[in-house]
């Protein structure tokens, strides 16, 4: 017998992202779990961001995973959890390679991501 379907949650993505070899691999992971996370119904969500997620290796992908949650939760209307606040880079990161694209990642990073350091455009968040 199979164990059937289970969302990917934050903490799983995490170590997911921890052992990806590049960071190509890692924003496919990110994306997957977007998309995992847009196709559960809406009580099964807040329970996929809440958890803790282990540390990734790099403290910019550490970031990221606090200003995901952050986003997502705000706009289900929700306070994100505790142990976002200490996920804060103190440089900012632009994972963008083209300039297009990080001036587009300026503009249009959500809040979230920007107090977290982390400068993503929203269009690539919904695009993913």
């Amino acid at each position: 017998m199979g164990t059937g379907y289970e969302p990917m949650s934050l903490a799983v993505l995490a170590t997911h992202l921890a052992s990806a070899d590049s960071d190509r691999i890692r924003w496919k992971l990110v994306w997957e779990f977007l998309e995992e996370y847009r196709w559960e119904p809406a009580d099964t969500r807040v329970g996929l961001l809440q958890d803790e997620p282990g540390p990734t290796g790099d403290v910019r992908w550490d970031a990221l995973l606090a200003a995901l949650a952050e986003h997502l939760l705000a706009q289900a209307d929700l306070a994100p959890p505790a142990w976002v606040e200490t996920r804060v880079l103190h440089r900012a990161w632009f994972p963008a390679e083209l300039a297009i694209h990080r001036a587009d990642a300026l503009a249009w990073a959500p809040a979230a991501f920007r107090k977290h350091g982390v400068y993503v455009s929203v269009h690539d968040l919904a695009a993913a």
